[in-house]
């Protein structure tokens, strides 16, 4: 496809080996401790939900604890902010997964169990093909997106940059996941 690189805004090296992944970490802050009642529809979905990620084309990896998801981590010393990351091939796939599935009806009712946050809440950034982040790259992610706004080392889905630090350019509608230079700004 002309304008796009190939895999989905992956680089890719001679040998057709993906040289980059792309990361996500997103916060969010319970209106209310997870057992309680109020939380309920959140945490039922949560296995179905985590179990779409885990089938989605393009997904790699995602934190979680033995229980099989991440609610029980705290990066935070706010006990009700629930801490979530994720590895994925291309920034179309999380694209996808996340607008584009299952997981979009929970993220539309998410006030119903989540305060709005001031802060940057959700950060996006290239990692080297088979590194998996740690949550203090991650929290370090979300400062630095919070600090100076997007940029090529922590961005969002609204202001993205590409594997080697190019804008890309959004206003190219559905066709700008995966631009390549050619098409940045």
């Amino acid at each position: 496809m002309r304008g796009r690189l190939p895999s989905g805004g992956a680089a890719i090296n001679h040998s057709n080996k993906r040289l980059n992944e792309i990361a996500q970490a997103n916060i969010a802050r319970m209106v209310a401790p997870l057992d309680d009642p109020v939380m309920a529809g959140f945490v039922e979905q949560l296995d179905f939900i985590n179990s779409v990620a885990d089938q989605s084309p393009g997904f790699i990896w995602r934190l979680q604890t033995e229980e099989g998801d991440a609610t029980a981590i705290r990066a935070f010393e706010d006990e009700r902010i629930l801490f979530n990351m994720s590895v994925w091939e291309s920034l179309e796939a999380l694209h996808e997964y996340v607008y584009r599935s299952a997981h979009l009806e929970p993220l539309r009712n998410r006030h119903t169990w989540f305060e709005r946050m001031e802060q940057s809440h959700l950060v996006l950034w290239w990692v080297q093909a088979g590194h998996r982040p740690t949550v203090i790259e991650a929290k370090r992610r979300l400062a630095l997106l919070a600090m100076l706004g997007p940029t090529a080392r922590a961005f969002t889905f609204r202001e993205p940059f590409s594997p080697v630090g190019d804008p890309i350019d959004t206003t190219l509608g559905a066709d700008w996941i995966g631009c390549d230079a050619s098409k940045s700004k």
